[in-house]
């Protein structure tokens, strides 16, 4: 049947080749990626509060290339030859008979001065570096903290912001149990009036009512212009904090700017509503490094990768058979706002929004879900 290259072992690529596996028993599928290592960083929010350590969420994936009987190029992807046939390594050249892209995206860092913020979700290390100031803190008799987050100006699509709240209101519980809370000034700010909008209105109310009744200071709907040491500079004030972590908006990887392939304003991969590159012969992307039709809340999250990831697995099979590719992604939001303790769920299709209150289910939920996904790739 050929050979597929899938390039990324994310949730998008993981779930690509265990899905081209099951529909192409016959197929040879090598994943391309720095390491065989799966992060599994919707829990990387646990790790400032020591409820995870980090060894806990970086998962070596022999057993799971055994099972699916994948190859494995280690290298880190600087380009693209003959039309997407060719993947350009810094370790080597794949040649292949069918790309899926699931690359991932990385943070826009251009604001000036973010050096002096942490950018959580970024590496393992930015959570180990959070929990660490977070103690150090804590030993000095407190601080300010100040969270935020913003989109890529060019791709409104782009943003994630979930995981700050989550940041915020488990740092919240974890000092309010240590008896500390008192001693910490905590804000929140976002250049958007209605932060977490995506996730729909009552969302919104629900997430600024809690960070009022948990005594969070706001400062929504400023620009930002920039970090400096100890502050956080916009054009409606500054905010003082002793450490900032702040989300900034999503962008492609860096080697899709020399790749030929055609690029949405933000800098992702356009592609259709079946994950097909425009204008590319078999040739699909998921997650994080593709730009797609869809709603305006169309999330960049773990769920929607698998979701997209398990249509472009579909159609590329069916092409490599000599069918028309027709399978389309379903698109949907599941969204669990947790805080240590308790979690509050989200879910929104294009005909409506669902929202369970804060209980401490929508925790259990999370931590649930994340037992799935690691005896799954264990």
């Amino acid at each position: 049947m050929g050979h597929v290259c899938i390039v990324g072992a994310g949730f998008g690529g993981l779930t690509a080749a265990k899905e081209l596996r099951r529909r192409a028993p016959d197929l040879k599928i090598t994943l391309v990626a720095p390491q065989p290592t799966f992060v599994f960083y919707p829990s990387l929010i646990w790790v400032p509060t020591r409820l995870r350590d980090p060894g806990d969420l970086v998962i070596p994936l022999d057993r799971f290339l055994r099972a699916n009987r994948l190859g494995f190029h280690a290298g880190r992807v600087t380009g693209l030859k003959d039309g997407g046939r060719t993947v350009v390594t810094d370790t080597g050249e794949v040649a292949n008979d069918g790309l899926i892209i699931a690359s991932g995206g990385r943070f826009v860092r251009k604001l000036p001065g973010i050096e002096h913020a942490i950018v959580p979700c970024a590496e393992v290390a930015d959570a180990v570096a959070i929990r660490d100031r977070l103690e150090a803190m804590m030993a000095g008799g407190g601080g300010r903290v100040a969270f935020g987050f913003s989109a890529n100006p060019k791709e409104p699509g782009a943003v994630r912001g979930g995981p700050m709240f989550e940041y915020l209101f488990g740092i919240d519980t974890y000092l309010r149990r240590k008896g500390l809370r008192e001693s910490f000034d905590l804000t929140f700010f976002s250049p958007a009036p209605k932060p977490g909008i995506r996730m729909g209105e009552k969302a919104v109310e629900r997430i600024l009512g809690e960070m009022r009744r948990r005594g969070v200071a706001t400062h929504l709907g400023h620009r930002m212009t920039g970090f400096e040491p100890g502050r956080v500079r916009t054009e409606g004030g500054d905010i003082e904090a002793d450490m900032i972590l702040f989300m900034p908006g999503l962008t492609g990887p860096a080697w899709l700017e020399g790749s030929g392939l055609p690029l949405s304003e933000g800098g992702m991969v356009r592609a259709d509503a079946r994950c097909r590159v425009e204008g590319f012969g078999r040739t699909y992307v998921v997650g994080d490094s593709g730009s797609f039709p869809g709603p305006d809340w169309t999330p960049k999250q773990a769920h929607m990768a698998d979701l997209q990831a398990a249509a472009a697995a579909a159609n590329l099979a069916a092409e490599l058979a000599g069918r028309e590719p027709a399978e389309t992604f379903r698109v949907e939001l599941i969204c669990i706002v947790d805080t240590l303790d308790r979690g509050t769920m989200v879910y929104r299709d294009p005909k409506r929004t669902l929202m369970v209150p804060m209980s401490v289910f929508g925790h259990w939920s999370k931590r649930i879900f994340e037992g799935h996904y690691l005896r799954a790739f264990r």
